[in-house]
């Protein structure tokens, strides 16, 4: 069924229904135009930009770890030439809070400017899946008269063509994420070891490829309407003097044909026909609304060819378009960008007082002391982790006793270790006080020491007794 006709009616988007959904609630695919001018070049190269990004950052080595890389099995990451363990983990919180009131402060300066330029969904599909299908299928009026048409060999080989290039891509996809859990110097020889070598991430794999092909084959800007919460959130986020894709109706109305409409628009539908999520701009903001500009170039286009200036749809505010001064000093965009700093501050902060070294200690199962020949004795257990990527040696010590307080004596397995990258041991420790001397429980410390940099920990215990 063609995207513009149904039973012989044709539609037109709405503010009361989805355009992509029939009456019938079957899908109504939807085949956008394709569309040239400034604002599409400039996303071009942003969607360029990104997938190179996204494609090289697994061969950037940094302190000869990847730049990137999330170690599932370890429960470690790689970040920029940091090793971050499952003992970091509460650092996510704040850089996650940092990034999402980083977005919510863009989103009140430039509405969906996230959804339209960087969202992967709209980076991979508009980038890449939609070109593979122009490029098989044709222009839009060759798709809409092909599907509309019965199955023929031309139809059918283009179909079959298009499909299996959309499964190449997305394996390429697939592979390319799979690199960020992956070294790459690992994931050729595991890709050809076959699946029963490495069957987790096989699985993982198969599973992503059918997901994600589906999402960008079939389900497409569903995703955005149906399932991505962000574009709910944008009625909260944004206000009067947000900048957006919008229509000028005082400039624009009342529409009608060439050469008979008062005012600028001539209701040609162009900026309809380019919309990914099939919505008609001139009804106002909508959620389905990813601001992704192709109606500004597609109408910029229209008032070229008649002699019109070019800004009937364009970005601007509420203000803008009802002629009024826009403002940029405004008190929810200083909380987003406050909150963001005090994510992004506490998460760069607290990162930059970790240690490279993880020590903590453990107190004995059972009986907290044991007395033996006039002599009280604790048992502890020193965990002891190394969280840099390379081996490193330390060395373990006893501090200076305060004083007044009775010697302790101390007995370690071994006082100097080589522990290799991110690896972890234990060590028993004993300490002994004479009966005589103990009145109370005595606190005690011992000193941890990193070789190679200088870095030193210090942990206290309380040795107990009767």
């Amino acid at each position: 069924m063609s995207t513009e006709v149904k039973r012989g009616i044709r539609r037109t988007p709405d503010l009361d229904s989805l355009y992509s959904i029939n009456d019938d609630g079957s899908r109504n695919m939807l085949q956008p135009a394709d569309v040239r001018g400034r604002w599409h070049t400039r996303k071009n190269i942003v969607f360029a930009v990104l997938i190179a990004i996204y494609v090289v950052v697994p061969w950037i080595r940094i302190g000869g770890f990847p730049a990137i890389r999330l170690d599932v099995p370890a429960r470690t990451a790689y970040l920029v030439g940091h090793t971050y363990t499952r003992e970091d983990f509460y650092l996510v919180f704040f850089l996650l809070t940092g990034f999402a009131f980083g977005l919510f402060a863009v989103t009140a300066l430039w509405g969906r400017i996230w959804c339209g330029y960087a969202c992967p969904q709209t980076v991979f599909l508009e980038g890449v899946y939609r070109r593979i299908e122009g490029w098989i299928e044709g222009s839009r009026n060759e798709r809409l008269r092909r599907n509309q048409g019965p199955m023929s060999f031309d139809k059918l080989w283009r179909k079959v063509l298009k499909q299996l290039c959309f499964l190449v891509v997305t394996l390429l996809i697939t592979h390319t994420l799979l690199a960020y859990f992956l070294p790459v110097d690992e994931l050729l020889p595991a890709i050809l070891a076959g699946p029963s070598k490495h069957w987790l991430a096989f699985s993982w794999t198969l599973a992503l490829t059918a997901i994600i092909y589906f999402d960008f084959a079939w389900f497409r800007e569903q995703f955005c309407v149906i399932m991505c919460p962000y574009g709910r959130l944008q009625s909260a986020l944004i206000d009067d003097d947000t900048v957006l894709v919008g229509y000028d109706h005082t400039r624009g109305e009342p529409r009608g044909a060439k050469g008979k409409a008062e005012g600028d628009c001539i209701d040609c539908r162009s900026c309809v026909n380019v919309c990914p999520t099939g919505i008609d701009i001139r009804n106002g903001l909508q959620m389905e609304c990813i601001g992704c500009t192709n109606c500004v170039d597609a109408c910029d286009s229209i008032m070229q060819q008649i002699g019109r200036p070019e800004g009937l749809v364009r970005y601007d505010s509420y203000r803008g378009f009802r002629g009024e001064k826009r403002r940029f000093v405004r008190p929810r965009l200083f909380l987003y960008a406050i909150l963001a700093l005090v994510g992004l501050a506490v998460f760069s902060f607290t990162a930059s007082k970790r240690t490279s070294f993880e020590v903590t200690i453990l107190r004995a199962r059972g009986m907290p002391y044991t007395i033996e020949n006039e002599r009280i004795q604790n048992l502890f257990t020193i965990h002891l982790q190394n969280k840099s990527p390379k081996t490193a040696e330390y060395t373990l010590a006893p501090a200076e006793p305060t004083s007044g307080q009775p010697a302790i004596e101390w007995k370690l397995s071994s006082t100097e270790l080589e522990i290799e990258s991110l690896g972890e041991v234990k060590i028993p420790i004993f300490a002994f006080v004479p009966r005589a001397e103990f009145k109370q429980p005595i606190p005690c410390r011992l000193l941890v020491t990193d070789k190679t940099t200088g870095e030193s920990q210090t942990i206290e215990l309380h040795f107990q007794g009767p």
